[in-house]
């Protein structure tokens, strides 16, 4: 570990409501077999310490997060109605239930005098919808005090809002406007007030405020992508871009094959819960066990035992009976026979922790399925990582940047960014004094999809899901109707402030969203990124590309929920170059269509999201040196109409990510520029 002391942080949250549509239902998928749809909602929970509950229960929570002026927090989360019911008991409701109707702010503590109160940062922006203004403020009295801004601006302009207060882990960081929020023309001063009597002024500052964009030669290029890419159509482009541009750039193979897009193929017989019987083929559905089938027969005789055979690919079960003729084979004892029978090709298990004491009825004969729906034409062998490693001198004496995006699969805006950012670089490199300076000075290293075996299923299958692909579930949560609940959150995989470390924000469960896996880089895909670190150690700066939300985050990404203790603080010298270059950064992403990631929203992520044990940016810089940002891509818009910000979602209609790769595709090169600038600093 190169830094030495932790404490605690300053965090901010946010989040919106959309649906993650459910794929049609293979017409070979019977009712009990099919997974339960899931939909993108606002949930609204009455404090911070119901929103932790949230996060330890490995909910799918989305980085979207929004204090509310009465304490409460609304958050965005993928869910089934199953979940939902779950969650409800965590003190979770659906914000359209109305949550200002029953969490109420808290009652000031009563005081003998006026407390103290501190502006923080007081902050104007002006983006394609006008100005807004961002005020952070601490009181005192802490979570009690009751604050409200009031400012004066230009041209006689004013407003007046109310503060939110701030509690993490038991710790108050302060008080925020939940949103920037409008203002007829552009902030200059500002007053808080507390209801305890409490004052403080400052003037306003603006905000991204970094240095402009370097001016591009006429006849700079952009606008390169044209539809959502699922991974083999990026890895064509990548491939495309290397023929085209030899003198400037090379693949490189990652070295650690995925999962593949494939699964073993399954089938359930029988009604749940206590007489099913699940089988499971020992080859993956893609080299063969798709081709099976299984059925449960009656033989028609009185005093019958129970008999399991095989005939090519066809596995008969003819079950028990007695005297009477009755079926009397239990589920547990039909597993067993099906286990115990030599040469059978599949695995059968009992349904979830049902003891299978039910007797199953005859099942007529049903094949087994992978479920998994893509053409033919998508690889379900292991896949090969590529990179497009882009730079005039690819030598190693160069500073490097490493892009990597799509370890979230359903984060499909995210490779485009890449992908655009990649163009950019290299066809204007020949036309642009600017970029040609880029490519002199730094040695770049683009991976469009982290995960493609997740993002095929993402495509395919369930437009939802975040995970890659391998199932680490034992048999009663393997069961096919829980098969979109299955793979390892990636981003919670890697070995620097993880779960197994005893840091908050990942699960040890294998069905929910931030399953950190078996153990830390168990996942090939985490290993990838780190082989890039440690192969190319000239790599100094990294971007992992997410959606949505609209965030510019760093390190510390974790704590440990006790006495929130994150992992050790950047130094003051350290934290001031991360928001410095972010400003910069962000100018550039503003630049290209007025968007402006708010600055509550930039800084450690700790800070402004919440804790991610096991990250990879924690990784690249406690173990790396490298200076590792997050993008959250799809910052919200704002809707004049309704007076509000608006979430975009993991897929927004394309006209919309369109809009966000370009803008921060944008912001990606400058992020190249400085690292360009960063051996003058030296």
């Amino acid at each position: 570990m190169r830094r030495l002391q932790a404490s605690a942080a300053v965090l901010t949250l946010t989040l919106a409501t959309l649906t993650v549509a459910q794929p049609p239902t293979p017409a070979a998928v019977a009712g009990p077999a099919d997974p339960e749809p899931a939909s993108l909602v606002t949930l609204s929970v009455p404090d911070r310490a119901a929103m932790e509950r949230l996060v330890a229960s490995g909910a799918d929570l989305t980085h979207r997060v929004r204090p509310q002026p009465d304490g409460s927090v609304q958050v965005d989360a993928v869910v089934t109605l199953g979940e939902l019911d779950g969650l409800r008991a965590l003190g979770a409701t659906l914000a359209a239930e109305g949550p200002s109707a029953r969490h109420g702010r808290p009652t000031p503590t009563p005081t003998a005098g006026r407390d103290q109160v501190v502006i923080e940062r007081a902050v104007w922006f002006r983006s394609r919808d006008g100005y807004f203004l961002s005020v952070e403020a601490s009181s005192s009295l802490a979570q009690a005090a009751t604050l409200t801004v009031t400012w004066r601006g230009k041209q006689g302009s004013a407003g007046q809002a109310e503060l939110v207060p701030y509690v993490d882990a038991g710790a108050y960081l302060g008080h925020q406007l939940s949103t920037p929020v409008p203002a007829a023309a552009r902030p200059e001063w500002i007053t808080v007030t507390s209801a305890a009597g409490g004052k403080a002024d400052a003037r306003v500052g603006e905000w991204p405020g970094g240095e402009a964009p370097d001016r591009r030669a006429k006849g700079y290029r952009t606008d390169f992508v044209t539809q959502y890419m699922p991974p083999d159509q990026l890895n064509e482009r990548i491939k495309a871009l290397h023929k085209e541009f030899p003198r400037l750039t090379e693949l490189v193979t990652l070295p650690y094959p995925t999962n593949g897009y494939r699964r073993k193929a399954q089938a359930l017989l029988g009604t749940p819960p206590g007489a099913a019987v699940v089988v499971t083929s020992a080859a993956y559905g893609s080299e063969g066990g798709n081709d099976l089938a299984v059925e449960l027969t009656d033989p028609g005789a009185p005093g019958r035992a129970l008999e399991v055979t095989v005939d090519g690919k066809i596995i008969r079960v003819a079950l028990a009976t007695d005297g009477s003729g009755a079926l009397t084979s239990t589920a547990a004892q039909v597993v067993a026979a099906i286990n115990a029978t030599p040469g059978v090709p599949v695995r059968a298990s009992l349904y979830r922790t049902d003891p299978g004491a039910g007797v199953p009825a005859p099942v007529p004969l049903t094949q087994l399925s992978d479920f998994l729906r893509a053409p033919a034409d998508v690889s379900r062998a292991p896949a090969r990582v590529l990179a497009l490693r882009i730079g005039a001198h690819r030598d190693g004496s160069r500073t490097g940047v490493l892009a990597y995006a799509q370890e979230h699969a359903r984060e499909w805006v995210a490779p485009l960014v890449a992908i655009e950012a990649a163009e950019r670089l290299l066809r204007n490199h020949d036309r642009d004094p600017a970029t040609r300076r880029l490519l002199e000075r730094t040695d770049v290293f683009i991976v469009p999809t982290v995960n493609p075996d997740g993002a095929n299923y993402s495509f395919y299958d369930f437009n939802g899901q975040r995970k890659n692909l391998t199932n680490h579930c034992p048999d009663s949560q393997s069961d096919p109707a829980l098969r979109n609940s299955w793979g390892v959150d990636v981003n919670r995989n890697y070995a620097v402030g993880s779960l197994s470390d005893g840091y908050f924000g990942a699960s040890a469960g294998c069905t929910s969203g931030t399953y950190a896996g078996p153990s830390e880089h168990s996942e090939p895909e985490s290993r990838n990124v780190m082989w890039l670190a440690e192969r190319y150690s000239n790599i100094r700066f990294a971007m992992n590309i997410h959606s949505y939300g609209g965030y510019f985050m760093w390190p510390p990404g974790a704590y440990k929920l006790d006495g929130r203790v994150t992992l050790p603080r950047p130094s003051p010298r350290e934290e001031a170059y991360f928001l410095e270059s972010a400003r910069t950064i962000e100018q550039a992403i503003a630049a290209e269509r007025g968007t402006v990631v708010w600055p509550q929203q930039t800084g450690p992520v700790t800070d402004v999201l919440y804790s991610a044990a096991g990250n990879s940016a924690d990784e690249l810089w406690y173990e790396h040196g490298i200076y590792g940002w997050d993008f959250e891509v799809g910052a919200d818009l704002w809707n004049a109409s309704t007076g509000a910000w608006e979430g975009v979602g993991f897929q927004p209609p394309f006209a919309e990510g369109h809009q966000e790769a370009l803008e921060f595709a944008a912001g990606l090169i400058a992020l190249i520029g400085v690292a360009a600038d960063h051996r003058d600093r030296r």
